[in-house]
């Protein structure tokens, strides 16, 4: 089969096309003929040489996510038939023709649902459901700030906040703020020329927000706790924005904050299935309902994944990139 091979650390430049052995399936697991790959910062970290795939999982195939078709299944497997329209979250080895997972981790394709549609549901909205209902406990009326909102993972938190009854800050650049403000945001905040911290004070009569979804890390974390309110709550889901910061400890403990980190990658196969059951009862329906949609900026081919990486580094898209195998 052929897939998208890392030759050596670098830029977009050392991705290629090849052809490689095929995946083996275990007895519990299923292989899908991939349609539809999703593009995701950590893939461009692993592309560096930063962000190496778990143990068992081949590090030079970089792809979180996928969406396609049941094509075999194991012996021990039970949910899925072959012709099964499947998408779900990987460990790697996405941006290839064929994949193979544990079929508790595959989850189906919503109805009426193309499979690039698909692939920008499972990793951005399993980081999102997770990092605003099992980290922050967001609750109905509070407030929440979301930073990147133009990102893939920003715009589904949007969706799943306001859903969820609560009232959105968001940061991005001022273009992507004029798109997220006409999806549900209420404050939309220009990180180019307006310090957030002050605006959402100013907005919340210096109590600040309940919670704050962070993509960005070092270079906001001051600012992230001092718009924080009393017993605030703050999960870190990237590090576009370093990976060290310093912090008055008193504050901390005077506001009774709550600061938590999360990723799914390093999880347990036991543990990104239960989060993906949870996902698949909780929120899946909501999909075909049309409650919530997973927005794509630009599909790429195959052959230009190279491209679409650097065009991710750009951070000009708004919504997902994804790429397109068969």
């Amino acid at each position: 089969m052929k897939a998208i091979v890392i030759t050596k650390p670098g830029g977009p430049e050392v991705l290629q096309l090849q052809e490689v052995e095929e995946p083996k399936t275990k007895p519990d697991e299923i292989l899908v003929k991939v349609y539809a790959a999703g593009l995701n910062r950590g893939e461009l970290a692993q592309r560096q040489g930063l962000y190496p795939a778990p143990p068992g999982t081949r590090n030079d195939i970089p792809g979180l996510e996928f969406s396609g078709i049941v094509e075999a299944t194991g012996p021990d497997t039970s949910l899925y038939k072959k012709g099964d329209r499947v998408m779900g979250i990987l460990p790697g080895c996405g941006y290839a023709e064929k994949i193979v997972t544990p079929e508790k981790m595959a989850m189906p394709i919503p109805k009426n649902f193309s499979f690039d549609e698909a692939a920008a549901i499972p990793e951005v909205f399993l980081t999102a459901y997770d990092a605003l209902e099992n980290r922050l406990h967001l609750k109905k009326g509070e407030k929440i700030l979301i930073h990147a909102v133009g990102s893939s993972v920003g715009l589904a938190a949007l969706q799943l906040a306001k859903l969820a009854g609560t009232f959105v800050f968001a940061t991005g650049s001022r273009e992507k703020i004029e798109k997220a403000m006409k999806r549900g945001c209420d404050v939309g905040i220009d990180y180019q020329s307006k310090d957030f911290a002050a605006a959402i004070l100013e907005a919340t009569q210096n109590r600040g927000v309940e919670a704050i979804l962070d993509f960005i890390g070092a270079s906001y974390f001051e600012k992230n706790i001092a718009a924080l309110a009393i017993q605030g709550r703050m999960v870190l889901v990237g590090l576009l924005g370093g990976t060290e910061a310093k912090m008055d400890l008193r504050t901390m403990m005077n506001k009774r904050l709550t600061l938590v980190g999360t990723v799914l990658r390093s999880r347990s196969i036991k543990e990104k299935i239960a989060l993906t059951q949870d996902f698949q009862k909780k929120i899946l329906p909501l999909f075909e309902k049309g409650d919530i949609k997973p927005i794509i900026d630009t599909i790429f081919n195959f052959k230009e994944t190279a491209k679409a990486h650097a065009y991710m580094e750009s951070n000009k898209n708004f919504g997902k990139i994804i790429l397109r195998i068969q």
